[in-house]
């Protein structure tokens, strides 16, 4: 149980962080294209993007985990 809820912690915060980062990819890439696209924005959207995907792929895949012991505990 208790390793469970860790994992569910874990997941939990790799989720935010994974949607936050992209999330302000997206905000540095509105304001880039209102502004400069410059190549700091670009290097910005390219490590923020990569940092998102390597944050939520392994916490979706947790998430499925834990889902599928959970619903293999109730049966």
């Amino acid at each position: 149980a208790y390793r469970r809820q860790r994992q569910m912690c874990i997941r939990d915060r790799g989720q935010r962080s994974g949607y936050f980062a992209f999330f302000i990819a997206l905000i540095v890439f509105i304001i880039g294209f209102a502004t400069s696209f410059t190549n700091a924005v670009a290097i910005t959207l390219i490590v923020l993007l990569i940092l998102g995907s390597f944050l939520l792929a392994p916490s979706i895949v947790l998430h499925h985990a834990v889902k599928a012991a959970a619903d293999i505990d109730r049966q």
